[in-house]
């Protein structure tokens, strides 16, 4: 750093005393009061371009000019599939300034996983790139829109389309409309047709976003969250981690989702920071964008922090202005957190828990923990400052522990299943109300199907999951999801997945596989099938087949899935020891 860095507590009051009492703001608020307090200060930056608080308002102003031009009426549903560009972070703004409601998409869904988003969210609209994560969404989109009417009188009312293959000449999919002539809309809106949209649309506690999460049936689920979840849940994030004025946070993690939205976007527009970015994580590129733009800050999950600090030329960056580091969504081991310390230098490192549900982080480890604390707890409840309220200790959420399966609550420093709620724990998932019921009781406490531990310091300790839902990367993947895609192979008689660990992504997709009698099939066939139909992550890594006398079962003939987990585990370990002993 180039002078010293105030301590932590000074960091907060400078914060505490910026915001005295909470404005209760809509995003599009929240960024006009940010724009207009730190216009010239940088906001976000790409590889390919720097925007200013200012000129990111202004962009935004004429996406909500050209949305209002294309007939966007409030509270209707905007579908984003875009990858980290700024044109995600504009339309995210011009959605709220017209009062619609946001529905991010992760890039990487396949085409059914699309198909079936795009229904169940309602979607009225939908603003897109032609191709993101390696994948051509325009042409799944237009063959998803084949069997489903588009118009003004229907549910899906039209495309608008950013091309990006760059292939001269090649139109996009018909019907859908070029960004540039959507942008051309503008010209036909005054100011304030925008302003009076705004002003109606100002009211904090509705719906901002639909988020899509895997849930236990194996069908993603919408995560309802509100404009005043997301800002409290950021301004909590500042005080927490005491981010001082200006910082300058990187992050190649996707904007689709909530940690790089609010850990990272939010977070740096409470203190006039930025957010360094990229379309597609790559760790040398990650290297030079934080040496380039002299980032103070890194978020990532560990697989990300795995291939930056093992990179070859990681020696060779400078990296005088990074000393903080938070590695979330997943346990990271001992070894990876010190070499992190050792070779970016970095001396405020934070690990969290928390998740879409509970709209993003909802628990720190605190400013100056040890790595032992930072790899045996996950933290304890953020600060909230004023964000907070009474009844939560005047925090924006409150935990307890319940029996899984009675659901009874557990006294202190029991082992059980974690239970939130709060200011910024959502009401429900859209469109679902069998799984808000199951998800969500009476009181509002949202059932997260994690298993922890509260210590009496305040600390958290998470133990893992009680549902079958295993993280890649901190990605949720439901075994049901992948289960029903192998079954659908015409040469598969059953399947069954089950997660393992991982050294690379904490944990990965293991498949056991019964085939029809008389039938043959290979794993490099059962992958090819999965790849065509499912997300890359959530393809499984391992593949065994089972003749019908090996599944361990119940007495009832039940699968026993936990059975299965230790015979994956038990063949890795097999495996490895046979490869060590090779190397020997």
């Amino acid at each position: 750093m180039s002078k010293p860095l105030p301590t932590p507590q000074e960091r907060r009051q400078v914060l505490e005393a910026r915001y005295p009492v909470w404005p209760r703001h809509t995003f599009a608020s929240h960024f006009y009061t940010q724009c207009e307090r730190f216009a010239e200060r940088p906001l976000l930056i790409t590889p390919e371009a720097q925007y200013t608080y200012r000129q990111v308002w202004q962009e935004a102003w004429r996406i909500a000019k050209s949305l209002l031009a294309l007939g966007v009426r409030r509270r209707q549903h905007v579908a984003v599939l875009m990858a980290n560009e700024p044109e995600f972070v504009f339309t995210a703004i011009a959605i709220s300034l017209v009062g619609a409601v946001c529905i991010p998409i992760n890039t990487m869904l396949r085409e059914d996983e699309l198909a079936y988003i795009l229904e169940q969210s309602d979607t009225n609209w939908l603003l897109m790139h032609e191709t993101a994560s390696g994948v051509h969404h325009a042409e799944a989109v237009a063959r998803i829109l084949a069997k489903r009417p588009v118009g003004p009188d229907k549910m899906m009312k039209g495309v608008v389309c950013i091309p990006t293959s760059g292939l001269a000449g090649q139109a996009l999919p018909e019907g859908f409309e070029p960004w540039a002539r959507f942008l051309a809309r503008a010209d036909a809106v005054a100011d304030e047709q925008v302003h009076a949209r705004w002003r109606a649309s100002e009211y904090p506690d509705e719906v901002a976003y639909i988020i899509y999460t895997s849930g236990s049936t194996g069908l993603p689920k919408g995560v309802m969250l509100t404009h005043d979840m997301f800002l409290r849940c950021a301004y909590s994030t500042c005080l927490s981690r005491a981010i001082e004025d200006g910082r300058r946070i990187f992050t190649a993690l996707p904007m689709y989702h909530v940690f790089a939205f609010e850990e990272g976007l939010l977070a740096a527009s409470f203190v006039g920071g930025c957010v360094i970015t990229c379309r597609d994580f790559s760790p040398l590129l990650s290297l030079q964008l934080m040496e380039r733009y002299e980032a103070n800050d890194f978020l990532c999950v560990p697989s990300m922090l795995v291939a930056i600090v093992n990179h070859p030329q990681v020696g060779e960056f400078r990296l005088p202005n990074l000393f903080a580091l938070m590695c979330a969504a997943a346990p990271a081991p001992v070894p990876v957190w010190q070499r992190a310390v050792e070779v970016l230098g970095v001396t405020e490192i934070c690990t969290a828990y928390g998740g879409t549900e509970v709209t993003a982080s909802t628990v720190h480890t605190e400013v100056g923990d040890p790595i032992d604390v930072v790899v045996t707890r996950v933290g304890r409840i953020k600060p909230a400052g004023v964000t907070g309220l009474p009844e939560f200790g005047g925090a924006n959420v409150q935990y307890k522990v319940i029996d899984p399966h009675t659901l009874e609550d557990l006294p202190p420093g029991s082992v059980g299943e974690l239970c939130a709620r709060g200011n910024t724990v959502t009401r429900g998932y859209y469109n679902n109300p069998e799984e808000t019921a199951l998800a969500i009781d009476k009181d509002g406490w949202f059932r997260t199907g994690d298993l922890g531990r509260i210590h009496p310091d305040g600390y958290f300790e998470f133990l893992g999951r009680s549902k079958d839902v295993y993280k890649i990367s901190g990605e949720n993947v439901a075994p049901k999801e992948v289960e029903d895609v192998i079954t659908k192979h015409p040469k598969v008689a059953q399947a069954y997945v089950v997660g393992v660990p991982d050294r690379l992504t904490t944990e990965t997709g293991a498949a056991f596989i019964e085939v029809k009698p008389g039938e043959t099939l290979t794993r490099r066939e059962v992958i090819q099938w999965c790849q065509e139909r499912l997300a890359k992550f959530k393809v499984p890594r391992h593949v065994w087949f089972m003749q019908p006398d090996e599944w361990p079962m119940t007495g009832t003939r039940k699968i026993q899935k936990f059975k299965l987990k230790e015979m994956a585990i038990e063949r890795l370990a097999a495996r490895d020891r046979a490869e060590e002993e090779l190397d020997a």
